[in-house]
């Protein structure tokens, strides 16, 4: 009986109607709000990797290369020798997936191993003439990118740029 009662109460039911409903929230764009100049600074720093690293990954597309093998190939070119571990820390990837990596360039020719004369179990990473080419497509890529990140700087904005982002990681690396 009671709940007859509620079925039948005085009170209508509210229906969605137009004047019910709530607007969708649209998320503000790149640039605007919280995600533009009023934005924190990690947040920013975050909103811009992520933008640089998708345009990075599509330009990429052409040469088979993923960002990660991409970052991997240029640490081996930058310090030639290292071990897959130090060519985790340098290229900021994890140790597992630097072998994952490490693994698919050897086996495509790209990187070759030899012993460390010290540490004989440990091996030591380099490019191999494929790899070089290999490197060299992609970074046509990846300069096309920096050369739009860099649009409409001075060289002396882009020092100071340069020199705030490497303090910034080398004081939060620290703390």
């Amino acid at each position: 009986m009671r709940k007859a009662r509620m079925l039948t109460s005085s009170r209508s039911p509210r229906k969605p109607g137009p004047a019910r409903r709530k607007a969708a929230a649209r998320p503000p764009l790149p640039g605007e709000g919280k995600r533009g100049e009023d934005g924190h600074l990690a947040y920013l720093l975050r909103q811009a990797q992520a933008a640089a690293r998708l345009s990075l990954d599509r330009a990429l597309t052409a040469t088979g290369l993923t960002h990660p093998q991409f970052v991997v190939l240029t640490m081996l070119k930058a310090y030639p020798g290292l071990s897959g571990a130090d060519c985790a820390r340098v290229a900021l990837l994890t140790p597992q997936t630097v072998n994952v990596i490490i693994g698919n360039l050897e086996r495509c020719g790209a990187i070759r191993s030899t012993p460390h004369p010290i540490h004989g179990r440990v091996l030591q990473w380099s490019l191999t003439r494929r790899g070089i080419a290999l490197l060299t497509r992609a970074r046509r890529q990846a300069m096309a990118l920096e050369r739009r990140l860099a649009g409409g700087l001075g060289e002396r904005d882009l020092a100071t740029i340069r020199r705030w982002l490497a303090r910034i990681a080398v004081e939060l690396h620290e703390a």
